[in-house]
């Protein structure tokens, strides 16, 4: 029977997903099942490809996410290959509506061979319930396991201002990209609503925040600008792996980066430089 929808599989949505999943891999950021993102969808959008109210079953989210009853995702499946989505969306990637109640997602598409979420939904969840108190506009959240920031991990203080400044220091464009720095938290238990609440919290000061000796967060109102963030930190955190060994002859700074900050009419954290 025509539906009169069109094919899910041509939605710029999923496109963009298996796109963006397909990168990350390539870039060595989410090896094996490692990483996960999830889109909040529009829903007008999303109902050209699916009915909004036809749930194929429902999977317990373990928390009270009613903030976001109604709301619509596409989120990376549990267990997952990063590199497995681009050639079967259906089996890797999933679309749930969060219940009414708060306590469950229905689900409208997708993890066809019996899957399920993320591992991280919840804390995906708990991120944009955050990121949507500061920034109404925010749909993304992207948590992978980028190289040289891991690395970068084990050599350098783990101080949201002192990562933060050196970070900035390693490009040009670094503070007029992540001009509200970088968030940190000390190693914890993945996979835990403790993990998801840190981040929360994290999340209503910045858009990214690393998870020591594991990977990073990031938020953002698309897609590119949030994969944008991670690939930035990235960059810097390479720049650094590459130089913290051999003296320091040149750098970039305070003045500068204010000088920086200031042209380009970012608000950046002031408290995070030496002087202002």
């Amino acid at each position: 029977m025509d539906t009169g929808m069109k094919n899910i599989l041509t939605a710029p949505f999923i496109k963009e997903m298996c796109k963006t999943a397909s990168n990350m891999y390539r870039l060595g950021w989410d090896e094996r099942n490692g990483g996960n993102i999830s889109l909040m969808l529009d829903e007008g959008e999303a109902a050209e490809y699916l009915d909004p109210e036809g749930k194929l079953r429902t999977i317990p989210l373990g928390f009270d996410a009613s903030a976001l009853a109604g709301k619509i995702f596409l989120v990376t499946g549990t267990g997952k290959y990063f590199k497995n989505v681009e050639a079967d969306p259906e089996t890797n990637l999933g679309i749930v509506r969060i219940s009414p109640d708060g306590k469950e997602a229905q689900l409208l598409w997708g993890y066809k061979d019996g899957g399920k979420f993320t591992s991280e939904f919840p804390a995906h969840l708990m991120s944009h319930m955050a990121r949507l108190s500061v920034d109404p506009k925010n749909r993304v959240v992207i948590h992978s396991h980028p190289t040289h920031t891991l690395a970068m991990n084990y050599v350098h203080e783990l101080d949201e201002k002192k990562l933060t400044h050196t970070l900035w220091e390693m490009c040009t464009e670094c503070i007029v990209v992540f001009p509200d720095g970088v968030g940190v938290l000390p190693w914890m238990l993945c996979g835990t609503n403790s993990i998801g609440e840190a981040t929360a919290e994290k999340m209503k000061q910045f858009r990214l925040v690393i998870w020591a000796m594991h990977g990073i967060y990031g938020a953002g109102r698309t897609m590119d600008e949030t994969f944008g963030l991670i690939e930035t930190v990235e960059k810097a955190a390479q720049i650094y792996m590459l130089t913290s060994h051999l003296p320091r002859i040149n750098t970039i700074r305070d003045g500068q980066l204010k000088e920086l900050a200031e042209f380009f009419g970012v608000d950046y954290r002031k408290d995070f430089l030496e002087s202002t």
